[in-house]
């Protein structure tokens, strides 16, 4: 079996080499890139299974790469883990706002950031690993086809939302405080801020519209699907 092919999108060398020798050891195919033009081509053409994108790139930025790739339903589903100099709260948010699965700041240690991309690619590859079909008012989820409708309409989620939705979905009436959430869906304890899953839910109830309001804030702890 072929390794997973990570595409690393970078313009630091020295952050590439870093990179390079921890996620071979890790057991990962490699393919890189130093501008965001042919980062984006990469993309397209290889259909790596995860992308190490930093955001700030000559010729084209990598927030405007993962707006392209998460638009796109061809790429979509790649997961993209954001690695940037930019620490600010407000820098992460956006960028999970534009749908990256994770967001790592520089400096890093390599060994987290190897955990991170295991656990991404983990929760990857069980999303459909239950099958039946889940129905909550005009929410409709289905695994096996990894598709949410509302109503009649067709609701396109990252794969993060997709999990967070499914998981709520499936306890229903049950609070889910948000450490919780972070080591189910995210696949890792307590090694990013717990307003992750807010900004996640706030992009996940804009996407549902109306329906949204089954989703519940218990203030405090966490959220749950109402019962009714």
């Amino acid at each position: 079996m072929s390794s997973p092919r990570i595409l690393i999108i970078e313009d630091e060398q020295d952050v590439i080499d870093l990179l390079t020798l921890h996620l071979r050891k890790a057991g990962f195919a490699l393919s890189t890139a130093t501008d965001g033009a042919v980062g984006l081509r990469k993309a397209r053409e290889e259909s790596p299974a995860l992308i190490i994108l930093d955001l700030l790139l000559p010729k084209m930025p990598g927030l405007e790469i993962c707006k392209v790739l998460k638009t796109d339903i061809a790429t979509r589903q790649i997961p993209i883990l954001m690695l940037t100099a930019k620490a600010e709260e407000i820098d992460r948010i956006i960028g999970l706002e534009f749908g990256a699965d994770d967001y790592v700041t520089k400096p890093f240690s390599p060994r987290e950031l190897v955990l991170r991309v295991n656990a991404i690619l983990r929760r990857g590859k069980g999303e459909a690993g239950d099958e039946k079909k889940l129905s909550i008012g005009q929410i409709t989820l289905d695994p096996s086809r990894h598709h949410v409708t509302v109503g009649d309409k067709s609701v396109r989620l990252t794969s993060v939302e997709f999990k967070l939705l499914s998981m709520l979905m499936r306890r229903q009436g049950r609070v889910q405080e948000r450490d919780r959430l972070l080591n189910e869906v995210w696949g890792y304890e307590s090694v990013i801020d717990t307003r992750t899953v807010d900004t996640h839910i706030r992009r996940l109830r804009k996407k549902l519209g109306k329906a949204s309001s089954a989703i519940e804030t218990v203030r405090g702890f966490g959220y749950r699907i109402r019962e009714s």
